[in-house]
């Protein structure tokens, strides 16, 4: 009988495939078992993502921000021109590679900015020309740096082989950053607040379980036996929980009931909670109202354009222009930089406010900044054409001595 190999220990497999050796180590749950220990509470990306207020800031910001249309233009003198016939527009804006759409990719990317603080894709291409962008999960790639000070980005596939990606194929984009090269993770800076964040949520599911009661002390007057005492507590198991609430245990030959331990009320166990949402929010930088603390008001105005605008200013828009900017850097050509460049289009973000927007484009267009084709194409709506595309002005006022005048020339 043929004896079968010994499977390698997690330390050891680890080493292995840090060396270059696969051993079938293929998933994350290894890599996520390990992370910063606070309140007794291991924090990784996998236990902050079980926390409700981290899960809505991260899809609050990733999906808000891959969902805006993101194009390439052209600066000229007369403005600017869409580059929608260009080879990195489909690739940025539709589809950046054959498994994913452009909302999948993006969203992807910015979770992994947002909690790890850099995001990763590798670049393919078929001789010069650059035809696809593949996201690589951060878990699976290890960094180190070569002898001639080179990074070396070595990614573990889901079969567990290995492979080499070279620097000139990696387009990352870092988070929030000190040394202007790479970027913070949220998940080890802010390990004390998403810690005692678990705690309290573990301690909250905890209390519910015991059917919000302490613990409780029964006090006897002789000395029980063994038997006794396992008996006694197979009994008093039948009556605890919150699927036993109301049920009472039967105390006999002077047994007495004595609570130990902190109630919920002392312990301020739901301040705790609300507490820690609101300290979370501060590490996203999102408003608590905007992931359901309904307790909680902004001071960023009070109509939906007013709080759109903050959200936009002080939390989408770095990220908006992190994005643009490595696009710029990293996907387009040396000669293309010079003319050509990416941008997101947040007009989208305001369009809640029918009645600002509408006075937006009215003023927009009465003031002869944009054409009528212009507003409606704002609008998705289809074009006129004609003199719907020439710019106008309101000529209400004009010097009284001139009154009647163009009114003459356009019956002339």
């Amino acid at each position: 009988m043929k004896n079968t190999p010994k499977k390698p220990g997690r330390v050891k497999a680890a080493l292995l495939n840090w060396l270059g050796v696969p051993v079938g180590l293929t998933d994350e749950a290894f890599w996520n078992s390990f992370g910063t220990s606070v309140a007794g509470q291991a924090v990784n990306e996998c236990s902050v993502l079980k926390l409700s207020a981290v899960w809505a800031c991260a899809r609050l910001i990733a999906e808000t921000i891959s969902t805006l249309p993101l194009g390439l233009y052209q600066k000229t003198l007369n403005g600017r021109v869409a580059m929608n016939n260009h080879a990195l527009y489909d690739i940025i804006h539709s589809r950046p590679n054959a498994d994913s759409t452009a909302v999948v990719f993006w969203e992807a990317m910015i979770v992994s900015m947002l909690l790890r603080g850099n995001g990763f894709a590798e670049k393919l291409f078929i001789g010069p020309r650059l035809v696809a962008l593949s996201f690589l999960v951060p878990s699976r790639l290890s960094i180190s740096r070569g002898l001639n000070g080179q990074r070396i980005y070595r990614y573990t596939e889901r079969d567990g082989s290995q492979r080499v990606i070279p620097e000139r194929s990696i387009f990352r984009i870092p988070g929030f950053t000190l040394d202007g090269d790479w970027g913070l993770s949220a998940i080890e800076y802010g390990s004390q607040v998403f810690g005692s964040a678990l705690a309290a949520s573990n301690a909250a599911n905890g209390t519910f379980e015991r059917g919000l009661a302490p613990t409780v002390a029964f006090k006897m007057e002789r000395i029980l036996n063994r038997e006794q005492r396992a008996e006694f507590r197979e009994s008093l198991a039948e009556v605890s929980g919150a699927l036993n609430a109301g049920k009472s245990p039967l105390l006999e030959g002077g047994m007495d009931a004595k609570t130990i331990g902190i109630n919920p009320k002392d312990a301020q166990l739901l301040e705790s909670r609300a507490f820690s949402v609101e300290e979370i929010c501060r590490w996203f930088r999102v408003p608590p109202f905007m992931v359901g603390q309904s307790d909680k008001s902004t001071s960023w105005g009070t109509g939906i354009e007013q709080q759109m605008i903050g959200f936009l200013t002080f939390t989408l828009r770095p990220w908006l222009t992190r994005i643009e900017q490595a696009i710029n850097k990293d996907l387009l050509s040396p000669l293309d930089q010079q003319t050509i460049y990416a941008e997101f289009s947040i007009e989208g973000l305001l369009r809640a406010d029918s009645a600002g927007r509408a006075s937006y484009l009215s003023t927009m267009v009465n003031n002869g900044l944009m054409t009528r084709d212009e507003g409606r194409a704002k609008e998705n709506l289809p074009l006129k054409g004609g003199n719907a595309d020439v710019l106008t002005v309101q000529t209400a006022l004009i010097p009284i001595d001139q009154l009647g005048q163009a009114q003459g020339r356009t019956n002339a």
